[in-house]
């Protein structure tokens, strides 16, 4: 089997700087935001054919397909409609981030994976997985499969379970300046908004369809979010305290280090941001072993010249309230880290 790794974490982490890194290297297939894009929905636990295996990994991820519909992209949409509000509806789960990665023309690519897919056998959705990588290594001449997804560490457990081989390398990034980046970004707001409609109805997942009665207890700023398309200033402009970041921060770095935790010791490694920038040739050496890639001195050169610290210790420019708030509510999640993956970051505190 091909080797396959999967790097995990909270999103807003530098992970996407490390996929454009990974990119870069000869040998890699570098699947950005793969199980983003697709979800659990494609590994169910029955075979499934060949044309049922492509609905799942191609079909409009709902959540997504509404915050374009909504004209509230984020810039990890990578498919060039997804900034025409009126042209981005309906973008297949595949074109959004993963294959504008790899190809400059991504619907061409997509047809061209679609009419060899629907031809597949029944199969698990693993073994579809696995063919699909392979397909995609031999498209490019790549060996290594390297998939990267931001918010993932939740889906330690499923990935381990259908892929039992496969590595894990754990990308986190000091608490408070990962919660101030969260504060910030689009998907992140509507996470946290989202989690307080589940809150507020008793419902039992921010996926589950909600009651006419619940819809009615919810106030109207958030009544608004479920529908389609919604207003982007309900998600923008809604005043949300930083700290409720650094609890959700938290919440997903912990999840994910008691996953990793429970993993054999080699099949997966931390990988802190602050230490990437500090001394990136050691780091991307490190984890191109992890990989099973050699090292190639020009595809340091290149991952070094794409990595910038500026945004290193955002967080301590927070009024001295704010900050001393998010630190207390980061300080669960700093401790994971410490926990099961050694040394959190430099800045740490």
């Amino acid at each position: 089997m091909r080797s396959v790794t999967f790097v995990v974490g909270s999103g807003r982490s530098g992970s996407t700087a490390l996929s454009r890194i990974v990119h870069a290297h000869p040998d890699v297939l570098s699947l950005n935001e793969f199980w983003a894009s697709v979800g659990t929905r494609a590994l169910p636990d029955r075979p499934v054919d060949g044309a049922e295996f492509w609905r799942l990994i191609a079909d409009p991820h709902p959540a997504f397909d509404a915050m374009v519909r909504s004209g509230m992209p984020m810039a990890e949409f990578l498919h060039p409609r997804a900034a025409r509000r009126d042209e981005g509806a309906g973008i297949p789960a595949l074109s959004l981030m993963v294959l504008p990665h790899l190809s400059d023309d991504p619907d061409g690519l997509l047809e061209e994976l679609k009419e060899a897919v629907i031809r597949w056998p029944r199969r698990t959705a693993p073994e579809h997985h696995q063919r699909l990588f392979d397909a995609l290594c031999a498209r490019f001449g790549r060996t290594a499969v390297v998939e990267r997804s931001g918010y993932s560490g939740h889906r330690v457990p499923q990935l381990h379970a259908a892929f039992p081989g496969a590595k894990f390398v754990h990308m986190f990034r000091d608490g408070p300046d990962c919660a101030l980046s969260m504060s910030r970004h689009p998907g992140f707001r509507l996470i946290l908004l989202r989690r307080e409609i589940q809150a507020r109805t008793g419902a039992a997942s921010p996926d589950e369809a909600l009651t006419g009665e619940q819809v009615r207890s919810l106030p109207p700023e958030l009544a608004g979010l479920l529908n389609v398309p919604f207003d982007p200033a309900l998600v923008l402009d809604r005043p949300l305290p930083v700290a409720e970041f650094g609890t959700l921060w938290s919440q997903i770095v912990s999840e994910a280090a008691a996953h990793l935790g429970r993993l054999p010791q080699e099949q997966w490694m931390p990988l802190a941001y602050e230490d990437l920038l500090d001394a990136p040739r050691r780091e991307l050496s490190r984890i191109a072993a992890f990989f099973g890639v050699e090292p190639l001195p020009h595809w340091l050169d290149t991952g070094c010249a794409m990595l910038e610290g500026g945004r290193r210790g955002a967080s301590l420019r927070l009024p001295p309230g704010e900050l001393a708030a998010l630190h207390r509510q980061c300080a669960p999640g700093m401790r994971a880290l410490k926990a099961t993956a050694g040394r959190p970051s430099s800045t740490a505190g």
